[in-house]
């Protein structure tokens, strides 16, 4: 894979600690002219292979896959470019704005014939693929809990009226794109869709700081909390009728769960020496690439599909709407 990565924020500074352990063929970086010294400085320390400050440039190069880890917003408008001139695409969580964005970019992928996956690290982590293999352990599941809450110094500044991405309604921000969305992940790569969701939120000038989502499926209930604009204790309950699995992680860096039984037992499991939360998604978004698994890509962005309309019906619910969406 010759990868050319869009933006220099956290999630990519992130990735940079782990860089030389992919086998990536070539690495660039897109940046703009007010992070120029800022892209120059990471292609130098972490020895990639060049920066562009255009994106059409980048796109004429020899790259052949996009990573889009730039601004919610913006993730439609640079993967369709991308695809327009036959780029692969991993875009960042969540995957688009609104699901008429995913659809299209769907179609898009099948008439140009390229991959498409959201970079959403969960459904690859061990501790998580191990989680979901012990789900007969706990018998008929009865209730699922899921509390990400977060609270961001972000926060501050929305409360003195500057307004960042994180909370900004016009680049799609909200509690539920940036914190639930790993807990939507999370149960549907579990369980699959639900029936119902219902979704209650405090909603500050048109964005959701934190909210409470719960769903229904045909046995049981499910409750997803994420919070922008308070804190607690990050925790994941899958409750069943014979026992329960406990994590105590966020779910996008699980590494290790309990299995409670009703009898009183207890059993541990945690991943020997874990590699850092991206390396296992990219392993395998350069496997599914370089091998053109279109049937790991079209289940993977099932899930994705699923989560972006249990998403966008939750926003509708709280009367929560883009700049995307109009």
């Amino acid at each position: 894979m010759k990868l050319g990565i869009l933006g220099t924020g956290q999630i990519v500074n992130t990735l940079m600690g782990i860089i030389q352990k992919l086998p990536f063929e070539k690495v660039y970086v897109l940046g703009t002219e007010h992070s120029r010294q800022k892209v120059e400085d990471m292609v130098s320390t972490n020895h990639l292979d060049g920066a562009f400050f255009n994106y059409e440039e980048l796109l004429n190069s020899e790259i052949d896959t996009v990573y889009v880890a730039l601004p919610n917003f913006l993730h439609y408008s640079f993967a369709k470019e991308a695809m327009e001139h036959g780029k692969h695409v991993i875009l960042e969580k969540p995957i688009t704005a609104n699901t008429s964005e995913l659809r299209e970019l769907i179609a898009l992928a099948q008439k140009y014939q390229v991959m498409m996956v959201e970079a959403m690290n969960i459904h690859y982590m061990p501790a998580y693929q191990k989680l979901k293999a012990e789900l007969p352990a706990i018998g008929r599941p009865r209730i699922v809990s899921m509390n990400y809450s977060q609270y961001s110094s972000r926060y501050d500044a929305f409360k003195q009226g500057e307004v960042l991405p994180a909370f900004d309604p016009k680049k799609a921000g909200g509690a539920l794109m940036d914190l639930n969305v790993y807990n939507l992940h999370a149960l549907v790569g579990l369980f699959g869709k639900p029936e119902q969701i219902h979704y209650t939120a405090n909603v500050e000038r048109g964005i959701d700081t934190s909210g409470i989502l719960t769903l229904r499926y045909p046995d049981f209930s499910a409750v997803c909390i994420a919070a922008k604009d308070c804190k607690a204790p990050v925790s994941c309950t899958i409750q069943g009728d014979t026992g329960a699995l406990c994590v105590d992680q966020p779910m996008n860096q699980i590494t290790a769960w309990r299995r409670l039984t009703n009898d009183g037992h207890e059993y541990a499991f945690a991943v020997d020496a874990p590699e850092q939360r991206h390396y296992y998604e990219f392993v395998e978004f350069i496997r599914m690439f370089d091998q053109k698994d279109s049937e790991k890509m079209k289940e993977m962005l099932t899930i994705s599909l699923a989560v972006s309309e249990i998403m966008e019906k939750a926003r509708n619910q709280a009367g929560i709407v883009f700049d995307n969406d109009r």
